[in-house]
């Protein structure tokens, strides 16, 4: 799950089959009693029409919470991490991060700090449509050091400068699911 919607989708259907949840989180739902093989198979298939699906497979749970805590950290918090991105991860995942980084570098193709890297150029994008912040201000919230470090990776990420981005017409941001 990668936004509020998903899991007011998983609470809704979570409910129509009369199941009781404890929390649903981004990635996770805590469901209070047992889930039989028939309503598994129901909210599995309720899910996919939503775009949705279940996770049942170890790895992909844990590339999935490695997802989720990255796109919290990102789009659904202004905290800065007070340590780097592997502790962080590894700190609330409680694995080793070599473990981590090899497992969503075989699941996703791709690291987790091009991932990382590219929620954040998503973040920025979604801040220069907005309006509301001057560069410098984006660059504070995302902990950038620098507006020249967030200039640099934005260029070397979209080929286009902020300031480019923001003068154009049809603003090219991705979804949170495509990113």
């Amino acid at each position: 799950m990668a936004c509020i919607r998903c899991k007011m989708v998983v609470k809704s259907e979570l409910s129509k089959l009369g199941l009781h949840y404890a929390a649903v989180e981004l990635g996770e739902a805590d469901v209070m009693e047992d889930i039989s093989t028939e309503q598994m198979r129901h909210l599995g298939v309720a899910l996919k029409k939503t775009g949705l699906e279940l996770m049942d497979d170890k790895k992909s749970i844990l590339v999935e919470r490695i997802k989720t805590l990255i796109i919290e950290l990102v789009h659904y918090t202004d905290e800065q991490i007070k340590t780097n991105l592997s502790d962080y991860l590894s700190e609330k995942l409680n694995y080793n991060y070599t473990y981590l980084a090899n497992l969503f570098s075989e699941v996703k193709g791709t690291t987790i700090e091009k991932f990382y890297l590219a929620h954040k150029i998503e973040k920025v994008k979604e801040l220069l449509v907005y309006d509301e912040l001057n560069l410098t201000e984006i660059a504070d919230k995302l902990h950038y050091s620098s507006v020249a470090h967030l200039s640099n990776q934005f260029k070397k990420m979209t080929g286009l400068t902020p300031s480019h981005f923001k003068n154009l017409k049809h603003k090219r941001r991705e979804t949170l699911g495509n990113v």
